[in-house]
C-alpha cells in the first residue's frame, strides 16, 4: 500500500494558464509548420493534423532514440512528416504512407518546399499494401501511426516485426476521442457512431501494453499518444 501521506498526482494537466505558459516558453510551431498547416487547410484537407505540442513531443522523442530510418502511416499534408524528418537529422530517411492522392500531392509539395524531398518517399494507396515492400528497407528506428483507426492493431503488428530492438512506435489518437471507454464498457462513456474505431484502438493499446514486445506508456496529450520501445 502507498504511504499514508501519499497524494496521487494527476495524469497530465488541464490548466489553460500553464498551457499558455508552455506555448510562450517552448514556441512549438514555427513558420515552416504554420505554412504547411495553413496550405493544407486551403487545399481542402481536413484540419486533423497533429496538435502543435504533440508534434514537438514526437520530434524530441525521435531525437532521443537517435532514429535515422522511420516509417509514417498517415501523411496528410506533410505536417507530422516534417517534424519527424527534423528529428531524424540530415542523414535520416522517411517512408510515409498516404491513402488519398490529393493529400499526398500536398505533402509532396510540403517536403519539396522545405528541403526534405530527397529524404522522403511517399507511398500512395492503402498502407497495408505498401508496408510489406517497405519492410525490405528495415529494420527501422521509428514507426509513427496516425491513419485509419480500424487498422491500428495491424499497423502495430507490422511495427513489432520491423522495428529494431530499442526502436520506438508512436500511435496518435490513442484515446479514440474517448471511444476506448466504450470499448471496455465504461458506464460513463459517451456513445459514438464510430465505436469500431474505439474497439480497434483499445485492442492496439492492450497489445502494446501487455503483448511482451514493448515497454510502453501513454503520453497524456489531449488525444493520447501511445508510445512503446521495442524490447524483444
Amino acid at each position: 500500500m502507498p504511504p499514508r501521506d501519499f497524494v496521487e498526482k494527476a495524469y497530465g494537466q488541464a490548466d489553460p494558464r500553464l498551457a499558455r505558459y508552455v506555448e510562450q516558453v517552448f514556441a512549438p510551431e514555427d513558420e515552416v509548420l504554420a505554412e504547411i498547416r495553413e496550405r493544407s487547410i486551403a487545399a481542402g484537407l481536413p484540419a486533423i493534423q497533429m496538435g502543435v505540442f504533440d508534434l514537438l513531443q514526437v520530434e524530441v522523442l525521435v531525437r532521443a532514440v537517435a532514429a535515422r530510418k522511420a516509417v509514417e502511416i498517415g501523411t496528410l499534408g506533410g505536417y507530422s512528416g516534417v517534424g519527424i524528418l527534423r528529428g531524424l537529422g540530415p542523414d535520416g530517411f522517411l517512408d510515409t504512407c498516404e491513402y488519398d492522392p490529393k493529400h499526398a500531392a500536398v505533402a509532396s509539395e510540403s517536403f519539396a518546399r522545405h528541403g526534405f524531398a530527397a529524404r522522403t518517399r511517399i507511398h500512395v494507396g492503402p498502407a497495408l499494401d505498401h508496408l510489406p515492400k517497405i519492410a525490405t528497407s528495415g529494420p527501422f528506428d521509428l514507426v509513427f501511426i496516425d491513419a485509419d483507426k480500424a487498422n491500428y492493431p495491424n499497423y502495430l503488428a507490422w511495427a513489432e516485426d520491423n522495428l529494431r530492438v530499442g526502436g520506438m512506435v508512436l500511435a496518435d489518437n490513442a484515446f479514440a476521442w474517448g471511444q476506448v471507454l466504450n470499448a471496455i464498457g465504461a458506464p460513463d462513456a459517451t456513445p459514438n457512431a464510430d465505436a469500431a474505431s474505439g474497439k480497434a484502438i483499445h485492442a492496439m493499446n492492450v497489445r502494446l501494453a501487455s503483448g511482451g514486445r514493448f515497454r510502453a506508456t501513454m503520453l497524456p496529450t489531449a488525444e493520447g499518444l501511445a508510445m512503446g520501445i521495442k524490447i524483444r
